[in-house]
């Protein structure tokens, strides 16, 4: 690798809203500038004005910002960078290397007909006119291959590539609007901006021999290329894209996942450390990151592995902010600290405590719970032993001090009880339906503790 400081460069177009496929890229060429001491860039490729989205440049300023992804340099716009494009593009006229496009559109389709009929993959070089006319850019200017020949490079993943003569062909570098086409505007903005590694997609590989051709030409070596793994879909089977439906990354945000927890997800999608470990800070990822340590083989978009990754990262935040969070999403009539754990337990991000709130999971904590006599019944047990259960309950409990009635004290009183029955069960089940009103909920001894000694002895009461 060349000695030189690196500099890499995330240059999305905008055309719609940044999924998991794209901010993957951005995260390892932000993590190898990182690691480097390097310079991140953050270049727009909106010259296609035609397929570009009214707020996308936003949109993906905001993406980044909200993951902790600081660029260095930009954002640079490729559309207001025209007279770069056309500098660059006079050089290659200068050399000989480009050439107005004398043909019309239907004379290009007639040419391709031909060589569908002859069987013969079309090649816009062998109708390439033996004369060139001067450029005054009203025509598409097209790069003129300086020689056909076989290209071999090296990928910093994928290792020794190569490609036959016939992946070469004259292209257009400048449309007849004044606008850059992408062959052409990244590899003059990557000279521009001194941009020494490029992560890509595989979809680049095979235009790989255009762009050595255009370094070639203007006698500038290209920089090094490390082309990702593809992210395939949940199901395994196909490239996850926006047609299958996958989500924006702001989503994500909204649906109160920890940037930090998603950047240690995206970073394992396609790269490993070496070792058995999955929870990184985001220091961590830097120190351990390693364009080396890229995999060839694809990834897979996991969200069960997501919720299990930022429930981990949850666990590490400081107990007040925590509560904090989890208070921002209650309602004031239970923001009870004591639900804090309870809560924190049950959820694999912010967003579950509202699902929680708007599904009634929580209610009752704040008010008694209604249910039908069946649902405090426990097997075969008659009524009259579930409510003689209940009533000594209710005794042994009164024996708390109001002020210790703590979760253990509960416990402790409860399970006395449940030693002298056959079963846990015709004790506990209607216990915790009583308090709860509910077939699955934490424990009846945190709930107790929670409601207080009142409420818990006038909810079995009720139950009796």
């Amino acid at each position: 690798m060349s000695d030189k400081k690196v500099i890499t460069r995330f240059a999305p177009s905008p055309t719609g809203f940044m999924h998991v496929g794209s901010v993957r890229t951005a995260l390892f060429a932000w993590l190898w500038a990182k690691k480097n001491n390097g310079t991140f860039i953050l270049r727009i490729e909106d010259t296609d004005k035609e397929r570009e989205v009214e707020g996308s440049i936003d949109h993906i300023k905001n993406s980044l910002q909200w993951l902790g992804l600081d660029w260095d340099q930009g954002p640079y716009l490729q559309s207001e960078r025209l007279d770069v494009y056309k500098k660059y593009a006079q050089i290659l006229v200068d050399k000989g290397y480009a050439y107005p496009d004398p043909y019309t559109e239907d004379e290009v389709g007639e040419f391709r007909n031909k060589a569908e009929l002859a069987k013969k993959p079309f090649l816009y070089r062998e109708h390439r006119p033996k004369e060139f006319s001067v450029w005054d850019g009203a025509k598409p200017l097209r790069f003129k291959v300086p020689t056909v020949k076989s290209f071999k490079w090296n990928d910093l993943v994928y290792g020794d590539l190569s490609a036959g003569p016939e992946a070469l062909d004259d292209f257009i570098l400048i449309k007849s609007n004044g606008y850059p086409t992408y062959n052409f505007a990244h590899i003059v903005d990557d000279i521009e901006m001194k941009v020494t590694h490029v992560m890509r997609g595989e979809e680049f590989i095979s235009s790989t021999p255009k762009f050595l051709s255009v370094y070639e030409a203007l006698d500038i070596a290209p920089p090094f290329y490390a082309t990702l793994p593809v992210i395939l879909g949940p199901d395994g089977k196909k490239k996850l894209s926006k047609r299958d439906g996958v989500k924006d990354l702001l989503q994500y945000k909204d649906e109160g996942y920890l940037p930090d927890a998603f950047i240690n997800f995206l970073a394992l999608l396609g790269w490993n450390p070496g070792d058995d470990r999955e929870i990184f800070s985001r220091a961590d990822l830097i120190k351990a990151f390693n364009i080396s340590r890229i995999q060839k083989s694809d990834a897979q978009m996991n969200a069960r592995k997501l919720d299990w990754m930022n429930k981990e990262h949850l666990k590490l935040l400081p107990p007040e902010e925590i509560k904090n969070k989890i208070f921002e999403c209650l309602p004031e009539n239970m923001r009870n600290p004591k639900l804090v754990p309870i809560i924190l337990e049950r959820i694999s991000k912010w967003g579950d405590v509202k699902e929680m709130v708007e599904a009634g999971e929580l209610d009752f904590f704040i008010q008694a719970p209604k249910f039908s006599k069946e649902k405090l019944l426990y097997k075969d047990f008659l009524p009259e032993a579930i409510a003689k259960n209940l009533q000594l309950a209710i005794e042994s409990l009164e024996q708390i001090d109001v002020n210790n009635f703590t979760e253990e004290e509960v416990k402790r009183n409860l399970m006395q009880i449940t030693n002298t029955l056959s079963s846990r069960g015709e004790l506990l089940h209607p216990v915790r339906f009583a308090l709860s009103g509910k077939n699955k909920s934490p424990d009846p001894f945190i709930i107790a503790s929670i409601l207080g000694k009142n409420e818990t002895l006038s909810r079995l009461q009720k139950a009796i």
